[in-house]
């Protein structure tokens, strides 16, 4: 795991939740998951919009050509555990599932990362024509 990435994790459980670096706020969660070719346990901070439905995780990779290997890990073992900033101003956690949204849906969810920072704009860009992955992550 990166440095960056470690910092991340400390602060938002050091501060219930928010995480002042970059500007995250308390829109980030972190995601608990499987390595899809090592077994190994992985933990990722990643941007995450809730809704009424679960999750919203963009596979953005910062706009790499390529996607994250999380997205790759969330394919081969879907059956994750999440910590995220609650309404009572702490962090839960959850146990979820992650599905793949396809066209319309995608699409309609990418968008909210969209409005939400033009940083996402910009991805779309720098990724090479990829089409970013969109999850979401429901409770079981």
């Amino acid at each position: 795991m990166s440095d960056f990435n470690q910092g991340i994790i400390d602060e938002f459980r050091a501060n219930n939740g928010t995480v002042t670096a970059m500007g995250f706020g308390r829109a980030l969660a972190l995601v608990h998951s499987v390595g899809a070719k090592s077994g190994e346990p992985r933990v990722n901070p990643l941007a995450a919009i809730r809704d009424d439905e679960g999750w919203l995780l963009p596979a953005s990779a910062g706009g790499s050509p390529k996607n994250p290997a999380w997205y790759h890990n969330l394919k081969a073992h879907p059956e994750i555990e999440l910590e995220y900033p609650d309404e009572q101003g702490g962090i839960s956690t959850a146990k979820v599932t992650a599905h793949e949204l396809t066209g319309a849906v995608r699409d309609e969810a990418w968008d909210r990362f969209k409005a939400r920072s033009s940083g996402f704009a910009e991805y779309e860009k720098t990724a090479q024509g990829r089409v970013i992955p969109v999850f979401r992550l429901t409770p079981r």
